[in-house]
């Protein structure tokens, strides 16, 4: 029997708002293998080729579309589900971009638009920014949620079915417990990532297509909070940490990005490139909240990147 599939890069099985009202694209059972292809965050607006000067008038509302929903047979209101996210293949390419209003340190920097070629073992640049730059590929999902009970909610915010979380733990071989919320779940899925560091500041990671291979679990009246993720942690080796500290964690996590750019500024990159690295492959940690008043805030860089610059 030939796995069921959805196409996201048919506009007609993409949504642009979480609801319960969304009519539901395929019916999967549980346990049975299915493969989604989701489109990238701009839902195919930008392309290779795309210019900055593009880029500034793509349409907002068409950001992180997501494919569905798979209506998944047996699942009923207080239940919860068991995404399992067996398989990712990106895109060859992928983007990062700068945008007016947007980000940790929003306004602060320029526009820019970085393409990336994005290989199985590498991802560097296709242009002159960050072109000595090599970063190692951790494909995931940034978007996997589930139908409100009630309500309408927009894409970009998190919501606690799920959503835009840009967790890059959910990655090949992850599994996500969601609630239950309608009849069925209406599970979607978006906004592949073919690599992100935890924040990510600038507020794209390396924005990507893919092709994913799904199964789900029903665990039956045992309705979960907020979402649960099961996943890999990969070791980075050593790291170069800058801190932010202070009484408020937004300032910390601000001041601590910036204490990176400007590291990282010193050893040659602009700061646009810095801004960008740190986004797709930095990550932010709250490393103490308890020493009251004021908190630590870390970014984290691995040095084999460091090293390349």
């Amino acid at each position: 029997m030939l796995m069921k599939s959805l196409n996201g890069r048919e506009m007609k099985n993409l949504h642009f708002k979480w609801s319960s009202e969304n009519k539901p694209k395929i019916h999967v059972m549980e346990g049975e293998e299915f493969e989604v292809a989701i489109p990238d965050s701009s839902t195919m607006q930008i392309s290779r080729s795309s210019t900055l000067e593009q880029v500034r008038s793509i349409d907002s509302s068409l950001f992180d579309g997501a494919v569905g929903p798979v209506y998944i047979e047996g699942a009923e209101v207080g239940d919860r589900i068991n995404v399992r996210i067996k398989k990712i293949e990106t895109e060859n390419w992928g983007w990062t971009a700068i945008m007016d209003n947007f980000g940790l340190l929003k306004n602060r920097f320029r526009e820019t638009l970085v393409i990336w070629q994005v290989g199985k073992s590498e991802i560097r640049s296709e242009g002159d920014l960050l072109k000595n730059i090599k970063i190692e590929p951790n494909p995931f999902l940034g978007v996997v949620g589930t139908a409100p009970g009630k309500g309408e909610y927009g894409m970009i915010p998190p919501q606690y079915f799920g959503g835009n979380m840009d967790n890059r733990f959910l990655s090949e071989g992850s599994a996500i417990s969601l609630p239950v919320s309608v009849k069925g779940g209406l599970l979607s899925f978006s906004d592949p990532h073919a690599s992100q560091g935890d924040g990510e500041i600038c507020g794209t990671a390396v924005e990507t297509g893919a092709r994913i291979v799904a199964e789900v679990q029903i665990v039956k009246g045992k309705e979960t909070g907020s979402p649960i993720i099961e996943g890999m942690k990969k070791e980075a080796g050593k790291v170069v940490i800058s801190t932010g500290i202070g009484p408020d964690l937004f300032l910390d996590a601000q001041n601590a990005a910036l204490s990176m750019i400007s590291n990282l500024q010193e050893k040659g990159l602009t700061a646009e490139e810095a801004y960008i690295l740190c986004s797709v492959a930095g990550n932010l940690h709250i490393s103490e909240i308890v020493d009251e008043p004021n908190f630590v805030v870390s970014m984290e860089m691995p040095s084999y990147i460091i090293d390349q610059i």
